[in-house]
């Protein structure tokens, strides 16, 4: 059976570490850093194995900029032969209180680069995706430079704590399926807009 897949999206360097935008590579960094697992160079990507009784897990971050994170991906998903509904794409949303979660099963790109070269490369967008709320940018500022900034002072606690529920609710989806994720974490999550363009 071949593995299941966590993608986290973000831009590679220590320019982008921190920012909104690199929320999914945090959740699989603290993912590999709770279970003491490293990551290693693989074609275009970072990528880190966890094996337990009931999973193999991978997890990969596209050494790729963003809006390029499908060409790094696309050779893993066909060498390892992982089918779109094993595959879970971790990323930021606008459009969600800053912290909040949720999980989608398929759909569009929503405006968001990264899940937009995913669809172009894997050639399919039936691959569910957790989303981590960053927040509308304040009135005035320019979303693209919004995702690029770290968010600073008390500004930063709901965006780490949505980070740390996110990799709960990662492996609650790899061990226990998609639908019982979403009945624990979709609670309670207001997404007015849904798939409103304007993510970068």
């Amino acid at each position: 059976m071949p593995p299941t897949l966590i993608v986290g999206l973000g831009n590679p360097g220590p320019r982008y570490k921190g920012t909104r935008h690199n929320a999914g590579f945090a959740v699989v960094d603290a993912l590999a850093a709770l279970h003491q697992v490293r990551f290693r160079t693989w074609e275009r990507l970072r990528v880190a194995s966890l094996r337990d009784s009931q999973m193999h897990l991978l997890l990969a971050k596209p050494m790729t900029f963003m809006n390029l994170s499908g060409d790094g991906i696309q050779p893993l998903v066909v060498d390892r032969r992982i089918p779109p509904d094993r595959i879970l794409v971790v990323h930021d949303d606008l459009d969600l209180e800053a912290g909040k979660l949720r999980f989608r099963r398929a759909g569009g790109a929503g405006g968001h680069r990264g899940v937009q070269s995913l669809i172009e490369r894997l050639g399919a967008s039936g691959f569910p995706r957790l989303k981590i709320g960053i927040g509308r940018p304040p009135d005035g500022t320019d979303p693209v430079e919004y995702v690029l900034q770290r968010p600073d002072g008390a500004g930063s606690a709901p965006l780490v704590r949505g980070i740390e529920r996110a990799g709960e609710a990662c492996l609650v989806w790899a061990r226990e399926g998609l639908e019982r994720a979403m009945s624990l974490y979709n609670t309670g999550v207001d997404e007015p807009g849904g798939d409103r363009e304007g993510n970068p």
